[in-house]
């Protein structure tokens, strides 16, 4: 073997073991996140089920324990009763992320058209980092702005009583989820080609009709996408949604008809009332007894709240690999 055949051959021995060495450590990464993921979710599982009559007894817990139907059918919240029914938490859950929908999604699809559609080079340079920002800023100040500002503007209009209120939550967290649906929105727009826009305009339609009848339809996958995602995110918020609605728990009776009615009226968005993850927060740092009742109740929420948001996610995906366009 000659010296520069010994030479190549040592050169792509030491590629080899680095290439080798790069795909381990990706490895490890990569399995490092499903380990994590399944732990959370084991250990949710694990002790949700101590909660239960049900499997309790099986895992050797002693004390009170709460059956299913008590947990998904009771109406009040309560850890003097003890009365956990999660039911009147998930309402007010759904109340926030109904109202921030209300206020992140339209205008975040039209802040996405805009830097897609008609804002310059210029425009963009700035409105991008300005969303960036917006979506960098801690929950907790949200918070603190919604108590400070946003519920006295409300005030101003409509009169609430006390500092808590949904309504200040909706606005702030809409706020929150902006940025999100703004950029997911604008990737999906402009992963549009060019030549759908330009056959639209040589069909003499204009920009706006280009704008909402062509480039939307064909990145509606995406935006659809990014409500979703955003909607997880609102209901996974905790901060600004705890200082904003406070920590009554409203009663919300599963069976009654009235009580879905109630969600639908406007007056009971300037009442305060108390979310799942507010609950967690109120459970964690009051004085409950570690693997008490309460305690578990914890975890039993936690669970809830998992896999409400692993189900929109997964809607997401479905979504958009039912409706994404392929371009060639």
């Amino acid at each position: 073997m000659s010296g520069d055949e010994a030479t190549e051959l040592t050169r792509r021995t030491q590629n080899s073991s680095r290439e080798l060495l790069a795909k381990s450590f990706f490895f490890a990464c990569a399995a490092l996140s499903v380990v994590t993921t399944l732990s959370i979710i084991g250990l949710l599982v694990y002790e949700a089920s101590k909660f239960f009559a049900a499997t309790a007894p099986l895992l050797g817990v002693q004390g009170e324990t709460a059956t299913l139907t008590e947990f998904f059918t009771g109406a009040e919240w309560s850890l003097q009763g003890p009365d956990l029914g999660v039911m009147p938490l998930v309402s007010a859950t759904l109340m926030v992320t109904f109202g921030a929908g209300l206020i992140a999604i339209p205008l975040g699809v039209a802040t996405a058209l805009y830097l897609s559609e008609y804002a310059s080079e210029s425009a963009r340079s700035y409105l991008k980092p300005a969303l960036e920002i917006l979506a960098g800023i801690p929950s907790i100040i949200y918070g603190i702005f919604a108590v400070a500002y946003i519920t006295p503007a409300l005030d101003a209009f409509v009169q609430i009583e006390g500092l808590f209120n949904i309504a200040s939550a909706c606005v702030v967290v809409g706020i929150m989820i902006l940025p999100m649906v703004a950029s997911v929105s604008e990737d999906a727009m402009q992963a549009v080609p060019d030549d759908l826009r330009q056959a639209g305009y040589g069909m003499g339609a204009t920009k706006y009709e280009v704008s909402t009848g062509i480039v939307v339809p064909a990145a509606i996958s995406g935006i659809f996408s990014s409500f979703i995602l955003a909607l997880s995110r609102a209901i996974g918020e905790t901060m600004a949604v705890t200082l904003a609605t406070g920590s009554l728990a409203r009663e919300f009776d599963p069976t009654e008809l009235s009580s879905y009615l109630a969600l639908l009226d406007p007056d009971s968005y300037f009442e305060p009332g108390m979310t799942m993850t507010a609950a967690m927060v109120q459970l964690l740092t009051g004085d409950v007894t570690g693997g008490g009742l309460a305690y578990r109740s914890l975890f039993a929420v936690g669970l809830v709240l998992f896999v409400i948001t692993l189900g929109m996610n997964v809607l997401s995906d479905l979504i958009a690999n039912r409706y994404q366009e392929e371009y060639q």
